[in-house]
């Protein structure tokens, strides 16, 4: 894993930010985005296909995972972090990236294609196409999963992450097959959720958010899992036609987070996408 040290510049002044990130293969750049409390190791079910194709760089969003918090006095919102990702790609010499990300990260993919920064946009699950009840009881979810996943001591977490039960109560929320989940995988995912520092902060950004312009021009996929238990699939008929040009695809027996459920068909719909 790697790391990424660049400034932005922001109304009152400029600032250093640093966001690590994993980067493998070769061809067309794609730049993969996690969902809120996760981390890029979301992604490596997926990464070797990809790999194959294009030169995939796998971000952890600022606050998550590997990468530390914004600096003080910038917000968690669309408006900071979308010019912080495209900062983060010229930084590594990259221009108009393919972009794929789920949940939070599909929201960031598609406001990237809105401002047609990127090539493509692949959007797993993508945020913002929710009524305020659907958004209350996402948040609530949410709130709940990292509520518990604060409250396990690391041994109980360790321990449950052995036996298929135990990663199905982990994890079901976001997987419809959590136990495919390696241990190793599952325990490095709960403790991504419960120290995420950018966590209050981007849920607290999201509370007012809705997704409501087209993006011609490029390419645009929205995928919704069949079996996903956060974000309604309903709301992908909703993304729809607020981006009337983009392929709606349906990822049959995948839950919120699909690389893990069903890796190659997630992989072949990116790739599709990016050509």
């Amino acid at each position: 894993m790697a790391q990424a040290t660049f400034t932005i510049d922001r109304p009152g002044g400029a600032h250093t930010v640093t966001l690590a990130y994993e980067r493998t293969g070769s061809g067309e750049p794609l730049l993969l985005l996690h969902g809120i409390g996760h981390h890029w190791q979301a992604w490596q079910p997926v990464l070797p296909v990809l790999a194959t194709e294009r030169d995939v760089i796998a971000v952890d969003l600022p606050g998550f995972g590997a990468s530390p918090a914004l600096p003080d006095g910038l917000a968690y919102d669309l408006s900071t972090v979308v010019p912080v990702l495209d900062a983060f790609c010229r930084h590594l010499g990259i221009e108009r990236p393919h972009v794929a990300g789920n949940s939070l990260g599909g929201l960031l993919a598609l406001d990237l294609g809105r401002e047609k920064r990127v090539r493509s946009v692949t959007a797993l699950s993508p945020a913002g196409f929710w009524t305020q009840a659907e958004r209350r009881y996402a948040f609530g979810t949410l709130l709940a999963m990292r509520q518990g996943a604060r409250a396990l001591p690391v041994p109980a977490i360790e321990r449950l992450s052995r036996t298929a039960a135990g990663r199905t109560a982990l994890t079901s929320t976001i997987y419809a097959r959590p136990g495919r989940r390696s241990p190793e995988s599952v325990v490095a995912e709960t403790l991504a959720l419960r120290e995420a520092t950018g966590f209050r902060q981007t849920l607290q950004a999201g509370r007012s958010v809705l997704f409501r312009d087209d993006i011609p021009e490029i390419p645009v996929t929205v995928a919704w899992g069949s079996r996903d238990r956060l974000l309604l699939r309903r709301q992908g008929v909703r993304a729809k036609h607020v981006i009337p040009g983009a392929r709606l695809v349906r990822l049959p027996g995948c839950g919120h987070v699909p690389m893990n459920d069903d890796p190659a068909l997630v992989a072949r719909v990116i790739l599709d996408t990016s050509r």
